[in-house]
């Protein structure tokens, strides 16, 4: 966690999902958060499907980025995502738990690099996620 930062990963990743409607609203739960680190869960929901009746690539990226954001703010400041690209391997459906986990690749003072991976109930990977954040000069207290 930065120097100026008194705060752990775990109030960080509360502090921003209470004020976070849209991640609230994909019904996220917390698995495990610490520094560089974030894994979340959620049931694939019939509201959340496309017209192929299949989960929408928007309910992966959005998983991916809720991950990726907890993961990179995990260190203490403000990060906010200027680049992701995302792969989809698998198709998810209703009732599918999907699985992200977030890993820190690169956190350097002003730019980092993390990687998602989202995968169902059976472990069979689903989605693979690269995100770039942009670290501000803020810090969570």
């Amino acid at each position: 966690m930065d120097e100026k930062s008194k705060s752990t990963p775990e109030q960080i990743v509360s502090y921003i999902l209470e004020r976070d409607a849209f991640t609230q609203w994909l019904g996220i739960d917390v698995i495990e958060v610490k520094k560089g680190f974030c894994k979340l869960r959620c049931t694939v929901r019939d509201d959340m499907l496309n017209g192929y009746q299949i989960t929408h690539g928007g309910i992966f990226f959005s998983l991916a980025d809720s991950a990726i954001a907890y993961a990179a703010a995990s260190y203490g400041r403000l990060a906010v995502s200027i680049d992701h690209s995302i792969s989809f391997t698998k198709k998810a459906g209703p009732g599918d738990v999907l699985t992200v986990t977030a890993k820190t690749i690169s956190m350097g003072h002003k730019t980092g690099v993390i990687q998602a991976e989202i995968r169902n109930q059976n472990n069979h990977l689903v989605a693979v996620i690269k995100g770039t954040v942009y670290r501000t000069h803020k810090t969570f207290e």
